[in-house]
């Protein structure tokens, strides 16, 4: 962390004032991009998907739950894991919690994998998380929706994540992807992100653009390097 400049209550004020002015550019900026984000054009889903759930098998249709909207997270659990992925777990820490608001706003959320649905329900019990999880391993769904990738793909390094052809670590990446149905059952896909987009999902990280010391992860192998599973840290209990 560099050294910061003293200054008096009033040169402190002085320059909070100028960096608020920023804040708001940037507010109004986000707010910009959210209004071109929902006007986006729609693709209609047509390949018929089946996911394991806790009820048995199920739809894309079916995982709407009478709701018009629907938001998918794509959570790394790749069959031969033995537990999900430490990244998509801390995102999972936020959404966990926000899914009874996001179903009095028309909106349900759940999240998908590829691993079997009784190791996502081990990890889910394991995690404390009440969310749905289901398993997307029987279908092409992850691969359509280019989260899952074959070891041919990453030896190749021809996965396509984000949005274009490249190297990729490992056969699961995460993701987000959002649908909605209407009122003759027809299935939209309206939007997916991937990568640092979804780092606005992040509250944690938030709170740390906020701390002197900022995220602190420069002097680290890759970001997220000092990330546990919740139950993992030295002060858990």
């Amino acid at each position: 962390m560099t050294k910061q400049t003293i200054v008096s209550p009033e040169q402190w004020v002085s320059a909070r004032k100028a960096l608020l002015a920023k804040e708001k550019e940037f507010t109004r900026a986000r707010d910009a991009l959210s209004a071109a984000r929902r006007e986006l054009p729609w693709e209609k889903v047509e390949a018929d998907y089946t996911f394991d759930g806790p009820n048995g098998k199920q739809t894309l249709a079916d995982l709407f739950d009478g709701r018009s909207q629907l938001i998918v997270y794509h959570f790394m659990f790749d069959p031969s894991w033995d537990e999900g992925c430490k990244s998509c777990s801390f995102m999972a820490d936020h959404f966990n919690p926000a899914i009874v608001h996001l179903a009095e706003r028309d909106v349900t959320m759940v999240a998908a994998s590829t691993a079997p649905l009784a190791k996502l329900e081990a990890f889910r019990k394991r995690m404390g998380w009440t969310f749905k999880w289901v398993s997307s391993g029987a279908s092409d769904f992850n691969r359509d929706y280019h989260v899952t990738f074959t070891q041919e793909d990453i030896d190749a390094g021809t996965a396509y994540y984000n949005y274009k052809n490249g190297g990729f670590p490992v056969t699961e990446g995460p993701g987000l992807s959002v649908f909605y149905k209407d009122d003759d059952g027809q299935i939209f896909h309206t939007y997916s992100g991937y990568a640092r987009g979804l780092d606005m999902f992040l509250t944690a990280y938030n709170y740390l653009d906020l701390v002197p010391k900022g995220r602190d992860e420069a002097d680290l192998p890759y970001s997220m390097g000092w990330l546990r599973l919740h139950d993992s840290y030295a002060n858990a209990g």
